[in-house]
């Protein structure tokens, strides 16, 4: 019996590597974005070769931040439609510290490499292989899909999703549930049993910034009042502070799964001695047991015998569900009077729960291709477009399937030197893709 989706897993390695070589590197600066509006150009062009109607719209208030949104349509047109998104754009890469070009897209030693392999163009990849498929085919789903390739992701989707969800609203008519980045790739448990993780629940994200002000004066007088001095005193308080741990029930869930599995015990005083023997992943779940506030950027001064004025700091926080006013609170005691903040972003989290008719499809399709597997429900630490269409009532997961070799690494690659896919399990991604979407 021929394998249905043998066309789409033969060109999703090829789609992947040609959206890799579009830089869409976003700085969050609108004087240096590229390339969004060429990838965006470049994925609707693919879809319309195959008699997709496809919209293109250029959101937020900088020229070029493209996006496209196609419907395929279902079955059934009382049933909610799917929405499958995902964002064209990538954050930095400094071509110097990596083994191959971060835009060459290159496949070496079994690995397809390049900014976006994992973050996320593996999953626009996967996306437009099996939408291209369908068409061609003339597969008709279960019900509507609607395709979205989407900017602005990577600086918190203002000027992509969230844009879209607030200026064209109707392009997400009728979506009642979605999928989206991180999430539906696996670990491996005891015996060499894969879980695969899907993600039913996301941080907050809430970027702020700190401000200290004090008396300017020259550099070789004697301040007792110091802004540069009080921010700096503030901020590695607060870096260094670590927030309560607090166990939601996406995290118990998960972590009751986890040792069922590993035979590890999580709980009490050994649970992060007990995650440490997880590897690459212990990150990604310790960093979901607590708030997060991490100081990345400075800014004070204009001269070197100046004593400014003011001094100011970035601080990225990342809060657990239910726990902002707490966390608001724990940070103003950290700060002290003599510092300020205000939110630069903020975002709330996202939850739903690990049940109900699209995750049985997703389990299906999952042990169709991997007998034996095991999906569990996970939170993950980051953010996504997910923030955005939960503002229409969407339920979103977190389901890019990918089947990883148990030594790698995964969550070191978001945002890392050396980004790659392994090409297998981009494949094997696109089988799962593919009978999801067949069946959900």
């Amino acid at each position: 019996m021929s394998d249905p989706a043998s066309t789409a897993v033969s060109e999703v390695v090829g789609l992947a590597s040609d959206l890799i070589r579009i830089d869409t590197t976003n700085t969050g600066d609108p004087d240096t974005l590229v390339g969004e509006r060429a990838a965006a150009e470049y994925v609707a062009g693919k879809l319309s070769e195959v008699g997709f109607e496809t919209t293109y719209v250029e959101s937020g208030d900088t020229p070029g931040r493209g996006n496209v949104v196609a419907r395929l349509t279902g079955a059934d047109p009382d049933r909610g439609a799917l929405l499958v998104h995902g964002h064209l754009d990538v954050v930095p890469a400094d071509a110097d510290e990596w083994s191959v070009h971060p835009f060459s897209g290159e496949v070496r030693d079994g690995y397809l490499w390049g900014r976006g392999a994992v973050d996320m163009k593996d999953m626009l990849a996967m996306s437009l292989a099996v939408a291209r498929r369908f068409a061609h085919d003339g597969v008709t789903p279960p019900r509507d899909i609607v395709f979205a390739f989407l900017a602005d992701e990577e600086a918190g989707g203002l000027q992509g999703s969230h844009w879209l969800v607030e200026h064209r609203p109707e392009l997400f008519e009728g979506c009642t549930e979605a999928i989206s980045e991180v999430g539906g790739f696996s670990i491996s448990g005891r015996d060499g049993r894969r879980l695969y993780l899907i993600q039913t629940a996301e941080k907050g994200i809430a970027w702020m910034r700190l401000r200290a002000k004090a008396r300017a004066g020259h550099g070789s007088f004697v301040h007792e009042d110091n802004a540069v001095t009080a921010l700096c005193e503030a901020v590695a308080k607060l870096g260094r502070h670590r927030f309560p741990l607090v166990m939601t029930d996406s995290v118990r869930e998960f972590l009751d799964a986890l040792g069922e599995e590993t035979g590890l015990d999580f709980e009490g005083d050994d649970m992060e001695l007990a995650l440490a023997k997880l590897g690459g992943i212990a990150r990604v779940i310790g960093a979901t047991l607590r708030d997060t506030a991490n100081p990345t950027m400075l800014a004070a001064g204009y001269k070197a015998n100046v004593i400014p004025s003011t001094a100011e700091a970035v601080v990225d926080c990342r809060v657990l569900p239910g726990r902002q006013a707490a966390f608001e609170r724990e940070v103003d005691e950290l700060l002290g009077p003599d510092v300020t903040r205000e939110w630069v972003v903020s975002l709330p989290p996202v939850q739903t729960s690990f049940d109900g008719d699209l995750v049985g499809a997703m389990d299906a399709a999952i042990l169709a291709e991997d007998p034996g597997a095991r999906t569990v429900p996970y939170m993950m630490s980051g953010g996504t477009d997910a923030k955005a269409f939960g503002k229409l009532g969407v339920r979103c997961f977190g389901f890019s399937p990918l089947r990883l070799p148990p030594d790698l690494d995964f969550a070191a690659l978001f945002h890392g030197v050396d980004e790659r896919v392994p090409v297998d399990g981009l494949e094997f991604g696109t089988r799962v893709l593919d009978r999801f979407l067949r069946s959900c």
